[in-house]
């Protein structure tokens, strides 16, 4: 066991094991913790490892392996060790008398069962051992250990660590039949084993999908065409000189001593004859349009009697 694959195992805490003990699990037991946890002891997690990655080599059809898990976190390990190393997975509920009766259209013959928790996959572990199969199971520090012949001591109930121990599982597998090198790491990553929530799926699909549109609408912002200017602009090479002003002649006013010129005379004296040539005009202006009117309605009194004289 390398110094990497440890990291990964105390990562996914697959050393944490629960509060309760069953009396066949006290040998894998490393220490209890303060708080009232076991504490698994990866080296004999390890060895049981191989152990069973050895007893799935020595079957010669990997068809005749069943794999099987009820619970949720491990139904998608077990279907990525199936598509690996060629095993028959059973995901989901498992249907009492799979291995036993031979009636039914899809009757499976495993010749070795591997569950992934003896207490929720009891059933195949039971019709097993009627058929007196070997079977390998993960189990944890509270597990019965009834009907199962390889225990290989794990955390089961961790999505992380579970994912983590099929793929621990399917590498050494494919190591053995000489599939993959140990000299070179492993291409697939122990993350496509791990269960994943479909609302925590739906959520970064949102996520991914409302910071797509964000991206494109920041870069259709930046991304604009920019106007061309294709008018060529003139060049100058002083501004000051470029534009030419006409001059304006200034008026010059006589400078006059403001001192010298006479007083003014009393504001309260007569006003002058200029004064009553203005206040006369307007008088003049009404006497003009009372004569106009006078002349239409003349003419608009001789227009009648032309037209009565005519109707006569």
């Amino acid at each position: 066991m390398k110094e990497e694959d440890v990291l990964k195992f105390l990562a996914a805490g697959t050393h944490l094991g629960g509060t309760n003990l069953d009396f066949q699990m006290e040998q894998y037991i490393y220490k209890r913790k303060s708080d009232g946890i076991y504490t698994i002891n990866l080296k004999r997690t390890w060895e049981k490892l191989l152990l069973a990655a050895r007893a799935i080599v020595a079957i010669e059809n990997p068809a005749d392996v069943g794999v099987t898990s009820s619970r949720n976190t491990g139904q998608r390990a077990v279907l990525k060790f199936a598509a690996a190393t060629g095993a028959t997975p059973i995901a989901g509920r498992f249907t009492p008398g799979a291995f036993t009766n031979q009636i039914q259209a899809a009757f499976p013959e495993p010749r070795l069962p591997v569950v992934t928790d003896p207490r929720a996959d009891h059933q195949p572990l039971t019709e097993a051992s009627y058929l007196n199969l070997p079977t390998i199971a993960l189990c944890n520090t509270d597990s019965p250990l009834r009907y199962v012949d390889i225990a290989i001591p794990c955390n089961n109930k961790g999505a992380h660590s579970v994912g983590l121990m099929w793929w621990m599982l399917a590498r050494e597998v494919l190591r053995m039949l000489g599939t993959i090198s140990r000299e070179h790491p492993w291409e697939v990553m122990p993350d496509l084993y791990f269960y994943r929530d479909p609302e925590e799926i739906e959520k970064e699909e949102q996520a991914a999908a409302e910071k797509a549109v964000t991206k494109e609408e920041f870069q259709g912002e930046w991304t604009a065409p920019a106007p061309e200017f294709t008018a060529t602009q003139p060049e100058v090479a002083d501004w000051s000189e470029g534009v030419q002003v006409p001059s304006v002649p200034i008026q010059q006013f006589p400078t006059e001593d403001w001192s010298a010129q006479p007083a003014t005379e009393d504001w309260s004296a007569a006003p002058t004859a200029q004064a009553t040539e203005w206040v006369g005009t307007p008088l003049s202006g009404l006497k003009l349009l009372f004569h106009r009117r006078n002349r239409m309605e003349i003419r608009l009194t001789e227009n009648k009697q032309f037209l009565k004289i005519k109707n006569k």
